[in-house]
């Protein structure tokens, strides 16, 4: 397998008041093709942050950021835009849909963006086929507020899938739903890596690693402190250990 991405000496400070806050300090991080990865970690350690680096929805104060062997850092918004349309999915915690369009025309609006081949017509096509394979197809004409949390959550993995990006990203994508959903989703997310898709999540959620990702990055104050691989065994069931007590 290629590497896909890659960031070096990856840094994001801000200011709070006279303190200088270390979001993401100095990360090297590696993600090869076909990869899935989870990123674990406690709140307001920067997994969240490092996240919307990659996806290029904040913006590094030092570092680099690579992407398919382009770099993507100095990239303008605009850049960012053009190449998060065709490149990145991204899945939201809180699902970011267009709340006063349908589900269909909410997935069928990424393939617009993003110039894919057909036109309108195709989008279409493309969309309604995700929504059946994602189980939410007799949901196209419904508003997104009628629909149960996950199915909102299937929608949103249908419209970051819209484009084929070779890297799909998902914040907390487990963190507004039960178990029983949890458990549903995160199925959804293993069988589409086992189509190919990269993956990166990030996580507060064990289930994660023990059910879908090969490797798991654990943060600690801006900076990723273990890399494990994961087996989906008892070396699974040990690093998660090592990171709970840690």
């Amino acid at each position: 397998m290629g590497e896909l991405l890659r960031t070096t000496g990856l840094h994001r400070q801000f200011r709070l008041g006279d303190t200088v806050v270390r979001a993401v300090d100095g990360i090297d991080l590696s993600v090869a093709e076909g990869e899935f990865v989870s990123i674990m970690g406690p709140s307001g350690c920067g997994k969240s942050t490092l996240l919307y680096l990659l996806g290029g929805l904040d913006r590094p104060t030092g570092g680099e950021i690579h992407l398919a062997g382009r770099r993507a850092d100095r990239l303008s918004r605009t850049g960012w835009a053009r190449l998060r349309r065709r490149q990145i999915g991204f899945v939201f915690q809180t699902f970011n849909l267009v709340e006063n369009l349908t589900v269909l025309q909410n997935v069928q609006l990424q393939g617009m963006l993003g110039g894919r081949p057909g036109g309108r017509a195709a989008a279409r096509r493309r969309s309604a086929a995700l929504l059946e394979q994602l189980g939410v197809g007799d949901k196209a004409r419904a508003l997104p507020a009628v629909l149960s949390g996950g199915q909102r959550q299937r929608v949103a993995i249908a419209r970051a899938l819209m484009n084929e990006p070779p890297l799909l990203l998902a914040d907390e994508p487990t963190g507004n739903l039960d178990s029983a959903t949890t458990t549903d989703v995160l199925g959804l997310l293993r069988r589409f890596h086992a189509g190919g898709q990269t993956v990166v999540v990030v996580t507060h959620d064990p289930r994660v690693a023990t059910t879908a990702a090969q490797r798991l990055l654990a943060m600690r104050d801006g900076r990723v402190v273990d890399d494990v691989r994961l087996d989906g065994g008892t070396g699974t069931a040990r690093a998660l250990h090592d990171l709970i007590e840690s």
